[in-house]
C-alpha cells in the first residue's frame, strides 16, 4: 500500500480495545491471535466497511489481515524478558527441514516475507510490578529483508542439524540477528533495533494492587 493502514484513528481505536482488555485482564497484556482480534475491531471501528477487513484463517503462514487489499502480518512481544531497544521475533516463519542450506533458507524466509507489505508488532514492557509500557510499531518489512546478504554461522550445541545464525549489519552498526533454529526450522529475528522502526504510539497501563 502506498500509504500507511496504520491511521491515527486505528491507533487510538486499538488502544482503546486494550486498555477494555485490562478490565478483564488487569496483569496480562494481549497476545497472539487475542491481540489480532483487537486489531481487526479497531479496523472495522474506523470508517472502513466490513468488506475492507478481512480475517484469514490463523496458524496459516501467510498475512493475519488484509485491510484495503494491503496485506498485513500481525506480531506480539509481551513476556517479562522484553527489552526496551530491541525487539524479538521469536516465529518469523517456519521453513522446510531440508536441505538445511544457508542460501536456500534464506530465500525461503524472504519468500514468505514477499507475502504482505506490513508487519504490526504489539510489545510490552515490564518496568517493575504494577506498571506495563507498551510499544506499537510498524516494522518495516524492507529492513527485514535486508537478511539477503547475512553470513550464517554454526551456533548452539546441537550435534546433527544446527542451528545457523547471523548479524545483519549497516557498516558497522548491527540492524539484527537472523537465526534458523535447527530442531523446528523457525526463522527467529532478534536483537532488531527499536529506532530503525516505526513508532506508532507508546503509553503506560498501571495495574491496580490486587488485580
Amino acid at each position: 500500500m502506498a500509504d500507511s493502514p496504520f491511521t491515527s484513528a486505528f491507533v487510538e481505536h486499538l488502544r482503546f480495545l486494550i486498555q477494555q482488555h485490562h478490565i478483564l485482564y488487569p496483569a496480562v497484556a494481549p497476545f497472539g491471535t487475542l491481540f489480532e482480534s483487537l486489531v481487526d475491531r479497531a479496523f472495522r471501528a474506523t470508517e472502513l466497511v466490513p468488506a475492507d477487513v478481512v480475517r484469514t484463517t490463523p496458524n496459516v503462514p501467510r498475512e493475519d489481515i488484509v485491510v484495503l487489499g494491503g496485506r498485513i502480518s500481525i506480531k506480539t512481544e509481551t513476556g517479562v524478558g522484553t527489552k526496551p531497544n530491541r525487539i524479538s521475533i521469536t516465529k518469523l516463519c517456519t521453513t522446510e527441514r531440508d536441505p538445511w542450506d544457508q542460501r536456500v533458507l534464506v530465500q525461503r524466509a524472504l519468500g514468505h516475507l514477499a507475502q504482505y507489505e506490513d508487519i504490526l508488532m504489539l510489545r510490552a514492557i515490564w518496568p517493575g510490578q504494577g506498571q506495563i509500557h507498551y510499544q506499537l510499531l510498524d516494522v518495516p518489512v524492507a529492513l527485514l529483508r535486508r537478511m539477503e546478504i547475512v553470513a550464517l554461522e554454526p551456533v548452539g550445541k546441537r550435534v546433527t542439524r544446527q542451528s545457523l545464525a547471523g548479524y545483519v549489519l549497516e557498516g558497522n552498526d548491527r540492524l539484527f540477528r537472523v537465526r534458523f533454529d535447527g530442531t523446528d526450522g523457525k526463522c527467529q529475528i532478534q536483537e532488531l533495533r527499536v529506532d530503525r522502526c516505526h513508532m506508532l504510539r507508546e503509553w503506560d497501563h498501571y495495574i491496580t494492587p490486587g488485580q
